[in-house]
């Protein structure tokens, strides 16, 4: 890990700078639907992660029912303003640990969030949440800033980590190689997961994939920031992708 560069981002183009509540990041009144077809946020927790049948599930060989559930950390990383901090913000079970900072006119076509975004703030940081999976397993999610004078911070944010979930907005991929590069080079399990803002995307998700130049080897999965379940879903695919390569590793 010491030897992986920290991204280099591209310079952003101009661009509008407003709210950084979800309800203004993405169109919706407060208290509305989250999604096309939701009516509402959900309020009941998602059901506990169960493997699949022939794995192995329940308590691992020689855990107790009363011990600890291993550790696992999961980085959220992209670019700058691809719903990052609602990701952590939608699954964490704990009131999520933010490190917002008022965007100013010094941020002006140095960060840009998209020209339809309504976003006023910036993570200078890092977020950090976690979501317990089951009674053996809980996730700690670190969220990453995503602009290029906080790309030196990658590099410890990943030691540790497990897997990471890459979140895309798939209006503007040239933001994503970058993140993209630096897993890559880190050689550590990613998926990459497209976030639908308007609870829509610009592209077909195998036209992504070809422009991204993804290979078939990494999961991608279309996902809604702000839905508990979605980010959930997502989050699994990551896990599951870790404990592939855990296992590979393993027996090799």
């Amino acid at each position: 890990m010491d030897s992986v560069r920290s991204p280099e981002w591209p310079v952003a183009p101009l661009g509008g700078l407003a709210g950084n509540s979800a309800a203004a990041r993405y169109g919706v009144p407060s208290g509305a639907g989250t999604a096309s077809g939701r009516t509402g946020e959900p309020t009941a927790p998602p059901p506990p992660y169960r493997p699949p049948a022939g794995t192995g599930g329940g308590t691992p060989t020689g855990r107790s029912p009363s011990a600890p559930p291993i550790p696992v950390k999961i980085l959220v990383a992209g670019g700058f303003g691809v719903g990052k901090t609602t990701t952590v913000g939608a699954i964490s079970e704990i009131a999520p640990l933010t490190t917002e900072a008022e965007m100013t006119t010094a941020g002006i076509g140095v960060d840009d969030p998209g020209a339809r975004s309504t976003k006023t703030t910036t993570t200078v940081a890092m977020d950090f949440g976690c979501v317990t999976i089951d009674r053996s397993l809980k996730l700690y999610l670190f969220g990453t800033p995503g602009q290029a004078r906080f790309g030196f911070m990658w590099d410890d944010l990943a030691r540790g980590a497990l897997g990471a979930l890459v979140v895309v907005d798939s209006s503007r991929l040239d933001d994503c190689f970058a993140a993209i590069d630096f897993f890559e080079q880190a050689g550590l399990p990613f998926v990459v997961g497209v976030n639908a803002f308007d609870g829509r995307l610009a592209l077909e998700l195998g036209e992504i994939r070809w422009a991204l130049a993804i290979g078939d080897h990494v999961p991608l999965v279309q996902f809604d920031a702000r839905d508990r379940l979605s980010v959930r879903d997502a989050l699994l695919v990551v896990l599951d992708r870790a404990l592939a390569r855990a296992t590979r590793d393993r027996r090799a």
